[in-house]
C-alpha cells in the first residue's frame, strides 16, 4: 500500500459521482506496501479505502482478484468488498491508472506478533482455503518457482551490491530449487502475501484479511510457509517455536495436511524464502523517485532462507512429521 499516483480534488470529484457512496470529505495516501497506489478515503457516507492499480499489476489479472474477494466474503470470511457503481462496475479509470473503491475493513494489524495471532492466522488461512475450494477463475503463480529466475535476471548484476556474496547464494539456492520443487500437491486459491500488515485484529480477535494482489493458484501448503516465514521469525532470524506451533495447529484446526504436504514443508518454507529475498532484492536495487514508500530489507529473507538451509525436517520448526 504505497502512494505512487496522487489524485487532484477534482479528478477525485468527478470519479465519486459514478458511484452512490457521498461526497469526498478527505483523501489520505496510505504509506505502506510496494505495489499499488492506496488512499483512505472518507466521503459524507463514512470510510472507504481508495485503490489505483500501479504498472507492476496486470489489468487483466483484476478480474481475478475482485472476484476473489467478492467469493471469499460470500462464503463468511472477513475481506474489502469492491464498490459498485451506479452502473454496476468495479473498475474505472482515475489520474490514468485503473481504479476501484473498497469497502473499509475496521482494525489494525498486529505490530508485535504473539502466539495467540499466529493461531487464529493458521485458522483463518485454512478457511480461506477452503472458502476458495468451488472459485471457478485460475491465476498462475508468476511469483512461484519458475518465474524466480527471471527476477533474479533483472537483479542479480547488483546483487553483491546488498550483501557481498548473495549472487553466488541465490544462484546456487535456484538451482537446487529448480530440481527438488515437489509436485502432486492439493491445488487451490493461495493469498500468497499473508503478511502481518495483511491481517486485521479488533482487540484480541481476527477481524480479516486484505491486500490480495498476490492471489493465484498454487500449493496450498506453500501459503502456509509463506505466512510461517512472514510470522514465526524473530528479529534475529531465529525462529520462534511457540509462533510456529500456534501457527501449524489453528491451520490444522480447520483443514488437516496431508502426510505429503508435512513432508515438503521444509522445501516449500526455503522457497518461500527465495521468493521474497529476490522480490525484496529487486525493489531495494530499483526504488521508484518520488514514491511514498519505503522498499524492505532483502537481508531479513536472506537470514530466514539461511535458517531453512541449514534444517533437516519438521523437527528444526518443533513440528510433528507426518505419521
Amino acid at each position: 500500500m504505497a502512494v505512487y499516483t496522487e489524485v487532484s480534488d477534482e479528478t477525485l470529484d468527478a470519479f465519486l459521482t459514478h458511484y452512490a457512496v457521498g461526497g469526498a470529505l478527505s483523501c489520505k495516501g496510505i504509506a505502506e506496501g510496494v505495489e499499488n497506489s492506496n488512499f483512505l478515503l472518507v466521503t459524507s457516507n463514512g470510510p472507504y479505502i481508495l485503490t489505483l492499480y500501479e504498472k507492476r499489476v496486470d489489468p487483466g489479472d483484476l478480474p481475478f482478484f475482485l472476484g476473489l474477494m467478492e467469493h471469499l466474503r460470500s462464503k463468511g470470511l472477513a475481506c474489502p468488498q469492491p464498490v459498485h457503481g451506479r452502473d454496476g462496475k468495479v473498475l474505472r479509470c482515475l489520474s490514468g491508472r485503473p481504479a476501484a473503491i473498497f469497502t473499509f475493513l475496521e482494525g489494525m494489524w498486529p505490530r508485535r506478533v504473539l502466539g495467540r495471532h499466529c493461531g487464529q492466522v493458521g485458522a483463518a488461512l485454512a478457511a480461506m482455503h477452503l472458502a476458495g475450494g468451488d472459485f471457478t477463475m485460475t491465476r498462475p503463480n508468476s511469483l512461484s518457482v519458475a518465474g524466480w529466475r527471471d527476477l533474479f535476471g533483472r537483479c542479480r548484476a547488483r546483487a553483491d551490491e546488498v550483501q557481498p556474496g548473495l549472487e553466488g547464494l541465490i544462484e546456487a539456492e535456484l538451482i537446487e530449487l529448480e530440481g527438488l520443487w515437489p509436485t502432486g500437491l492439493p491445488l487451490g486459491v493461495i493469498h500468497a502475501d499473508l503478511f502481518p500488515d495483511n491481517v486485521f485484529f479488533r482487540g484480541e480477535a481476527l477481524s480479516g484479511l486484505i491486500d490480495f494482489y498476490f492471489a493465484c493458484t498454487d500449493f496450498l501448503a506453500y501459503d502456509l510457509a509463506i505466512c510461517l516465514n512472514a510470522w514465526c521469525f524473530e528479529p534475529d532470524g531465529s525462529l520462534n517455536a511457540t509462533k510456529a506451533r500456534a501457527l501449524f495447529a489453528g491451520y490444522q484446526q480447520v483443514r488437516p495436511l496431508q502426510a505429503a504436504e508435512l513432508a515438503a514443508m521444509p522445501l516449500l518454507a526455503r522457497g518461500a524464502a527465495t521468493r521474497f529475498l529476490l522480490t525484496r532484492l529487486y525493489d531495494w536495487l530499483n526504488r521508484p523517485e518520488g514514491a511514498l514508500v519505503t522498499p524492505k530489507d532483502p537481508r531479513e529473507y536472506l537470514r530466514k532462507l539461511r535458517f531453512h538451509q541449514s534444517v533437516r525436517g519438521l523437527e528444526s520448526y518443533c513440528l510433528d512429521g507426518p505419521e
